[in-house]
């Protein structure tokens, strides 16, 4: 479908324009932007021009090192980038606000577990004393891995059973602060008993219910009946245990998570003043304490809003962590309670952004241009000339009535030709007209201040389908799962009027293997705007912020496997390397994941093939070029290649 709803075709084409119409500058905090080329530029030192990289260019390099598509860019410099605002914010918030604690950032494993991932965020984060939060037993023994630095924090939360709790308290032996969080009360007395025979003296923390809800995806985290923290009475119970046991010394961090991708800043302070007035209380019960952890929650405006819908949020980095210090304090001084050390988890806010998904278009399907006649045979059937009377009676004005009455009419058409009344020329000629029904019904729909609720999303319906190399399952899981939006938009060609609206479909054969909702300023587009593909050129798109969870969280929907990875490192000077590439899945690893033995495969069809060959069916030659086109796609990449 082509755009003229928000361009004036007279105007030439600028990057202003393009800039405006994906809102790369709201979205993009400053490390994505277009260049005067018109490609998408990427610079982890906001304020260094200088240092910007053309994705277009490392899409040469991708492809002159022989990696197809898709393939995955993770960014270090981001991840570096984002760890040191975090930090740095936070130190200056307490800085500016007289706080007289400390605070210790730490990274949830589970947002994004790939080592590479890790393993920065502990090299880079030393600098910071930033720290890591696991929740099994696996992301423990990956820490105690890669965590190098003693003084950053190591938060265990999650079941812990026997040898989960034996890791933990040897890494206290051996110098680490390590903490575990206690989820249910049953989980202290292991901690007890496991602690006596070891003879280590545990950090223990707390995870409680708060009354506290917040909005969007993840509001289950938060309130009474949140899965996982202890109630105000279990606390008493535990505290009272400790007592008993003559450990209360060891109580030294209370603990709550409110949610994940937190849109207003209201429910966060909201929270954090109700576990602040928690943890004074258990200052005067007699515990030391030391550390409140306040989890995560600080969201990632995915649209560029500035709004507390939820793939947004209303608040800055600034205003999130001045905030946060602030009701900290506010709490502790009227309580004489020396300032903690805060902690946050923030594991959506550090990774989304280092990772880009990079996958180019390899078919599109337009909805077919119908020329509708002036004119009616006298002998067509009675419903379909009343659907070329509605699509001559077309009027912003009755557009809702003409929708309605288009789908009535289309649907008794159908009907009738699954009864033999009409003829499949007959019925050929009825969807022509429909269609062009439905694309009158968009042109007027456009000269409206306020379209029909029915109407909202009908630009879909004639939007181009662009089939694209890669998986929805595999690569952005979220957007399939839970609507969540993420930023798409064309890494070239933003010097040139996108004319067309199309809808995005990836290879997996599967309905749901779809994107249709996209970013808008004001609202959420179902179409997005891309440019003509013609004569086979390479056309590539990019999925932007797609760091946190979706590596972790992808599937092996049709088998697609893992996708190939480049990571790059940015230079002040703009000058960059790949410093590491990974390949994606070969057909042979996917089916091994799902219990297939390759090599068993290849004999079974080696078998298959010689049958062919005794049947007369096929030449032992065919049988010998069969056998190499079967091994080789057994060692091929799971995506499309060319």
């Amino acid at each position: 479908m082509e755009v003229t709803n928000r361009v004036n075709l007279l105007d030439r084409w600028t990057k202003e324009k393009s800039e405006e119409l994906y809102g790369i500058k709201n979205w993009g905090a400053g490390y994505f932007s277009i260049s005067d080329k018109g490609e998408v530029m990427v610079n982890p030192y906001p304020g260094n021009d200088k240092a910007a990289v053309s994705i277009m260019d490392i899409i040469s390099g991708i492809r002159e090192r022989g990696l197809d598509m898709p393939v995955l860019l993770r960014f270090e410099n981001l991840l570096d980038t984002q760890i040191s605002y975090l930090n740095n914010t936070f130190r200056e918030a307490m800085k500016r606000l007289d706080y007289r604690g400390e605070y210790r950032g730490v990274y949830p494993i589970k947002v994004n577990q790939q080592q590479q991932v890790v393993e920065e965020v502990t090299k880079f984060g030393q600098q910071y004393h930033h720290g890591l939060e696991v929740g099994s037993k696996a992301e423990l023994i990956a820490a105690l891995s890669l965590l190098k630095d003693k003084e950053a924090c190591l938060i265990c939360n999650g079941y812990k059973d026997e040898e989960f709790i034996d890791l933990g308290l040897y890494a206290v032996k051996m110098g680490f602060k390590c903490f575990f969080v206690i989820e249910m009360p049953g989980e202290l007395d292991l901690i007890l008993e496991r602690s006596k025979a070891l003879n280590v003296k545990p950090n223990i923390g707390i995870r409680i219910k708060i009354s506290t809800k917040a909005g969007g995806h993840w509001t289950d985290s938060g309130g009474d009946r949140s899965i996982f923290g202890v109630s105000i009475s279990q606390l008493i119970s535990i505290v009272d245990k400790l007592k008993e046991n003559g450990m209360l010394d060891c109580l030294l961090l209370l603990h709550y998570h409110l949610g994940s991708q937190i849109p207003n800043i209201r429910d966060i302070r909201s929270a954090v003043l109700e576990a602040a007035r928690i943890y004074a209380e258990l200052v005067r019960e007699g515990a030391p304490m030391g550390y409140l952890d306040l989890g995560g929650g600080l969201a990632v405006d995915y649209d560029g809003s500035n709004t507390n819908y939820s793939n947004s949020r209303n608040y800055t980095v600034e205003e999130y962590c001045e905030d946060i210090v602030e009701a900290v304090m506010t709490v502790m001084d009227s309580s004489n309670v020396p300032h903690p050390t805060i902690i946050t988890e923030s594991g959506r806010a550090t990774v989304a952004y280092y990772s880009v998904l990079l996958f180019n278009v390899i078919d599109v399907e337009r909805l077919e241009e119908h020329d509708v006649p002036q004119k009616l045979d006298e002998n067509m059937p009675e419903q379909i000339k009343n659907l070329y009377d509605v699509y001559e009676s077309i009027t912003h004005r009755n557009i809702q009535e003409c929708y309605n009455d288009a789908l009535y009419y289309r649907d008794e058409i159908r009907e009738m030709f699954k009864h033999g009344k009409i003829s499949l020329r007959e019925r050929s000629f009825a969807e022509k007209i429909f269609w062009g029904i439905i694309t009158q019904v968009v042109k007027e729909k456009k000269k409206l201040k306020h379209a029909p609720p029915d109407l909202e999303d009908i630009e879909s319906a004639i939007a181009d389908i662009y089939y694209c190399n890669f998986s929805v399952f595999q690569s952005l899981p979220d957007s399939w799962a839970i609507d969540q939006l993420f930023p798409i938009m064309p890494v070239h060609r933003l010097l040139e009027l996108p004319r067309r609206n199309a809808v995005i479909a990836d290879i997996t054969c599967d309905c749901d293997g779809i994107i249709n909702h996209f970013v808008d300023l004001h609202d959420v587009r179902t179409a997005l705007p891309v440019h003509e593909i013609n004569n086979g050129d390479d056309y590539y798109l990019g999925a932007f912020l797609v760091g946190a969870y979706q590596e972790t969280l992808g599937d092996l929907h049709n088998l697609f496997g893992d996708t190939n990875v480049v990571s790059v490192r940015i230079y002040p000077d703009g000058t960059y390397d790949l410093v590491k590439e990974i390949h994606g899945d070969s057909v042979a690893d996917v089916l091994s994941y799902v219990e297939y033995d390759p090599k068993e495969l290849l004999v079974n069809f080696r078998k298959t093939a010689e049958e062919s060959v005794r049947q007369g069916l096929i030449s032992p030659s065919d049988r010998r070029e069969i056998m190499r086109a079967y091994e080789n796609g057994l060692r091929g990449y799971t995506y499309y290649e060319r």
